[in-house]
């Protein structure tokens, strides 16, 4: 087993495309996550304007709105139709649209005002920035027209003023202070990058060895192997997840303790499910087949970026058995949430189950292809 566990090590660091994968893809890829969404908000997005208005009122709400940082009104248009070619040509990515008894309705004691806004829905970020920012802006502006409206019935501003203020509140920002799309996307992301290279990296090993007719199909080839990426990967972790965090500013209130004593299970589960798949690979290749196709379905079915209550069960259940899913839940929940160990336990011993399960199913495919490999061999 010792020796298993020399030669596999000595593999790793022999092998061009295994070191690229399992060492500068898992170092370099988290650096370029985050350099893509170093800006986190979407500011100064696109608007064209269609006030048939054209009042003091209208003026004054655009001018509000222009002087947030998530909008610019680029375009001021005559009608609708203008408006709509600039959206179908990208040049704006929202349209508000103000009709022309928007003053005369404000003026008037039991008048609705209405505002039509149209936002580009084929990028979330743009129509977050565009609606959130509007209906902000509509809000306060609503509470100073009721305002308005009770000082013309005759009652006191600061009466008025309590029938229309909300129940107070504080608004804080949990676990993710900025509220931007990297802060949420990336501590997901840095799982996957360590799940999928390690996947990569053991099929690629796998398929090396079936090519060069290798018989290293033993248990204590299993074992020796398991061991080598374990001490490789574990490091690789400790950096990835410990240490990334903090150097990419990404949010981490966790312990670091419990994050590292999380990894142990991780990277488990991970090798011994990769070692079951890398039995079924013939060729060096197809583990690349097997990342590209993969990845992105993983990152889908662990309810992440989709909620998993509105994944169907069958998907959701076929996710349970991919060790990214709890990894990624556990390590989102202990790094950028603060929970312990203890709380992160179903992930914690989901992860521990997984590992037990693989490891059989790897021994018992490595003892089938063993007697497979010894009978073909004679």
């Amino acid at each position: 087993m010792w020796q298993n566990f020399v030669d596999e090590i000595k593999r790793i660091f022999r092998d061009p495309g295994v070191v690229l994968i399992f060492i500068v893809a898992t170092l370099i890829y988290p650096l370029i996550y985050k350099t893509i969404y170093w800006n986190e908000q979407i500011t100064d997005v696109p608007v064209a304007v269609v006030d048939l208005s054209n009042s003091s009122e209208s003026r004054a709400f655009l001018h509000k709105w222009n002087a947030t940082p998530d909008v610019k009104l680029c375009y001021q248009c005559t009608s609708m139709a203008e408006a709509e070619q600039l959206l179908r040509d990208q040049k704006v990515h929202g349209i508000i649209y103000i009709p022309r008894d928007f003053a005369s309705q404000l003026a008037d004691p039991f008048g609705k005002a209405h505002i039509s806004l149209y936002c580009d829905m084929s990028s979330f970020l743009y129509m977050k920035a565009i609606y959130l920012s509007c209906n902000q802006l509509m809000l306060e502006s609503m509470r100073t027209v009721q305002i308005d409206r009770y000082q013309q019935m005759g009652i006191d501003k600061e009466f008025a003023w309590a029938l229309v203020q909300d129940a107070p509140y504080t608004e804080t920002a949990l676990f993710t202070p900025t509220g931007g799309y990297g802060s949420f996307l990336i501590p997901a992301v840095l799982v996957m990058i360590l799940h999928q290279t390690l996947f990569f990296g053991i099929c690629m090993l796998g398929g090396t060895a079936r090519e060069e007719n290798i018989d290293r199909y033993s248990f204590r080839s299993l074992f020796g192997r398991a061991g080598a990426y374990f001490v490789v990967y574990y490091t690789l972790a400790a950096i990835v997840l410990g240490f990334y965090p903090r150097l990419l500013d990404i949010p981490h209130i966790g312990s670091i303790g419990d994050i590292l004593l999380f990894n142990v299970p991780l990277i488990l589960s991970i090798i011994f499910f990769s070692l079951c798949v890398s039995v079924f690979i013939r060729n060096r290749e197809s583990g690349l087949v097997l990342l590209i196709s993969s990845s992105l379905i993983f990152l889908f079915m662990a309810g992440i970026s989709w909620p998993k209550e509105m994944i169907p069960d069958p998907w959701w259940y076929l996710a349970c058995c991919i060790p990214y899913t709890w990894g990624a839940h556990g390590f989102i929940h202990m790094n950028s949430m603060g929970a312990s160990l203890a709380i992160t336990g179903n992930e914690y011993i989901a992860l521990w189950i997984l590992t037990g399960v693989y490891m059989l199913i790897a021994c018992a495919l490595f003892y089938a292809k063993k007697h497979y490999f010894t009978r073909a061999t004679i």
